[in-house]
């Protein structure tokens, strides 16, 4: 019952100190181990927070992992797993949600900001269509890939049906470079262009296309790198 109750104490504490403070001040493994309160009741979590992390390597991966790998690494359960696995796509609706209802997108660093909230803590590389209407406002962003870009014959049919689908007059492309370069690759550029030119057969302009790496993002519209692709 004493042990019981030390860590009681414990957890009252970081709960007090989160509500005070929030997690602005909390280290990688406590973070971890509040969350673990609310699955694993009556047991000391601070070592299995610190073990957890080092499983994964650092944070940011352990909360993207699948929740079946988080499972089986660090032997806990799959409720367990499931509240550790919940916090980056709870945080990537939460910041797609702050831009509100239909967001009107009108110049590349309002697309470069709205980019950013869809790639969040995504640590394998997605490609995303950004559809508008002629007020420029936001009629959906699809998710239309996950992994490598340089499957590029996949791209310009999958993109034209998605703009189609969701009455877009036009678009804007996005994907994400987890490995942290905002340089965009050769690549990059040809299935740009590629994507252009499908869409010019339909009158459905490329406005821009975002790459997205961490909290960065280089925008071709910006760069230039769009005149020489719309032909």
């Amino acid at each position: 019952m004493s042990g019981y109750n030390v860590h009681e104490g414990h957890r009252g504490r970081i709960k007090e100190r989160y509500m005070e403070e929030g997690l602005d001040n909390f280290s990688d493994h406590e973070v971890i181990e509040l969350l673990l309160f609310y699955s694993i009741p009556q047991r000391d979590t601070n070592a299995l927070a610190h073990r957890m992390i080092k499983e994964f390597g650092t944070l940011h991966d352990l909360l993207e992992a699948d929740p079946r790998d988080i499972e089986r690494r660090c032997n806990v359960s799959l409720n367990t797993a499931i509240l550790v696995s919940l916090a980056a796509p709870l945080s990537r609706r939460y910041l797609r949600q702050k831009w509100g209802n239909r967001p009107v997108v009108n110049s590349s660093s309002i697309a470069g900001n709205y980019a950013l909230s869809l790639f969040a803590g995504r640590v394998y590389e997605c490609f995303f269509v950004i559809c508008l209407n002629s007020q420029n406002r936001v009629n959906h962003s699809a998710l239309v890939h996950e992994g490598t870009i340089n499957e590029a014959p996949v791209y310009p049919r999958i993109i034209v049906e998605t703009a189609l689908r969701h009455k877009a007059n036009s678009i804007i492309l996005a994907h994400n470079h987890p490995g942290g370069s905002l340089k965009a690759s050769n690549a990059d550029i040809d299935v740009t262009r590629k994507i252009c030119q499908a869409l010019k057969t339909i009158s459905i302009n490329v406005v821009d296309h975002i790459i997205v790496a961490g909290d960065r993002y280089l925008s071709f519209a910006e760069q230039g790198l769009l005149d020489s692709l719309i032909i």
